[in-house]
């Protein structure tokens, strides 16, 4: 287990480092100058060349590619704009908000989606089954903004229970939680539901069943195990879209978190600011998938050898 750590641990630098430069890459080939926008509309030529100097981009591509590498090695992402200098701090002061809203979104899909989805398929083709089904269907189709403002409305508003923008205590977690998580819950009930039906067909769930094995020990026991890992996948990938996707959620319930930081730096047309949240993003899906290889391998011994 200690070398299969290593070599992912081993793997994770190489990986960043082709993510980097794919987004140095993509930045540079944005259209725009970078410090016209900086420097403002009614900024003079003067004061741009200045800026444009000051930040290197007057420089080669490759001494600015080489100059930014490390520079990140070293926690120095840039000049902001918006903070007048390294904006890291500013960034990793936001950083737990959003990490305490997609660990409570993830803890709420997998609380419910999986015993969802177990349910629907131990009962599959009965009332249960067709219930938690159309329930799946509805919560895919809602936009997650929607059910947010519908949210804000009936339990904020119209009832005064919750409050509805800004983190006011725990209680604050709520509606953004349940915005955030919707959609999620819906898909990993699907995935849970399709692919415990598939192992229940399989012939050693009818040998346990012939030996006189109970359901839910057949369930809880064999079918869970094998079937988590393709749950354990979509709960990964989507663990690593909540860092990035609930820039929308963040900013309607003015949640203080890094996608509301990252809708004003684009406002305020601060480059370098969205790509060091950017950044941030990435080096979190990487940390995401190790964890997500790592549970694969507690699920699955026999990955650890492959």
């Amino acid at each position: 287990m200690i070398g299969f750590v290593l070599a992912r641990l081993a793997r994770m630098p190489l990986i960043a480092f082709g993510v980097l430069t794919i987004i140095f890459v993509i930045f540079k080939a944005v259209p725009g100058d970078e410090a016209l926008m900086m420097a403002g509309a009614t900024a003079s030529q003067a004061d741009i060349d200045l800026l444009r100097v000051r930040l290197g981009l007057d420089r080669p591509i490759l001494e600015q590619y080489v100059t930014r590498m490390l520079g990140l090695l070293s926690g120095d992402v840039g000049s902001s704009s918006t903070f007048r200098g390294n904006p890291l701090p500013h960034i990793l002061s936001r950083l737990p908000a959003t990490l305490a809203l997609a660990t409570s979104a993830i803890l709420v899909t997998v609380l419910v989606g999986i015993p969802a989805g177990v349910i629907a398929a131990s009962r599959q083709g009965s009332a249960v089954d067709l219930v938690i089904s159309c329930a799946v269907v509805t919560l895919l189709a809602i936009p997650n903004f929607w059910l947010g403002l519908v949210l804000i409305m009936v339990l904020s508003v119209e009832w005064g229970l919750l409050p509805s923008f800004g983190f006011a205590g725990w209680a604050s977690l709520a509606m953004p939680t349940a915005a955030l998580s919707a959609r999620l819950i819906a898909l990993v009930a699907r995935m849970t539901r399709g692919v415990v039906i598939e192992e229940l067909a399989k012939d050693y769930v009818r040998t346990a069943r012939a030996k006189g094995v109970g359901g839910v020990a057949i369930v809880s026991r064999h079918v869970l195990r094998n079937a988590m890992i393709p749950t354990v996948t979509v709960i990964g990938l989507q663990m690593g879209y909540l860092l990035g996707g609930s820039v929308v959620v963040e900013r309607l319930f003015a949640w203080p978190g890094l996608g509301d930081l990252m809708v004003n730096a684009i406002g305020a047309r601060d480059f370098t600011l969205v790509q060091a949240i950017t950044i941030v993003f990435v080096l979190g899906f990487l940390v995401i998938n190790l964890i997500v290889e790592l549970l694969y391998a507690a699920i699955n011994p026999r990955l650890r050898h492959g």
